[in-house]
């Protein structure tokens, strides 16, 4: 089973990784701008293949399937859409909901995925 999810796991943190620091750098500068523009479509791709590479990593839990962190990767991607959706009509305060809201999901996963016994805490801490 290792070498079934291991692609996509690798595929997963390789897009957590720029999503994390691109979400960092976003939130950190100034907003409406073309560099702004242009790092958010970067972002919200990233944490699109965030979400979506989640699906094939199955069979942690006890029974081997889909777990409740899936459903965490559906919300994410319809809150990109419902982002995108807001401020393509004006609304900066919903978009900003959003995106903050995804990128505090993805700090909340990433705390959670390093807690003892996780992969990601016995792959950097063991």
């Amino acid at each position: 089973m290792a070498r079934e999810i291991a692609l996509p796991i690798a595929i997963h943190l390789a897009a957590v990784a720029p999503a994390l620091l691109l979400g960092i750098f976003q939130l950190a500068t100034k907003k409406g701008t073309p560099l702004h523009k242009a790092l958010g479509w970067l972002w919200a791709v990233a944490m699109a293949v965030v979400a979506v590479s989640s699906f094939w990593i199955v069979g942690f839990d006890k029974a081997g399937g889909f777990s409740i962190i899936h459903l965490l990767s559906i919300w994410t991607l319809v809150s990109l859409v419902l982002a995108i959706w807001f401020i393509r009509r004006g609304n900066v305060r919903a978009h900003k909901g959003f995106m903050i809201g995804v990128f505090l999901g993805l700090v909340g996963a990433g705390l959670g995925a390093l807690a003892p016994g996780r992969t990601l805490y016995l792959f950097f801490f063991t």
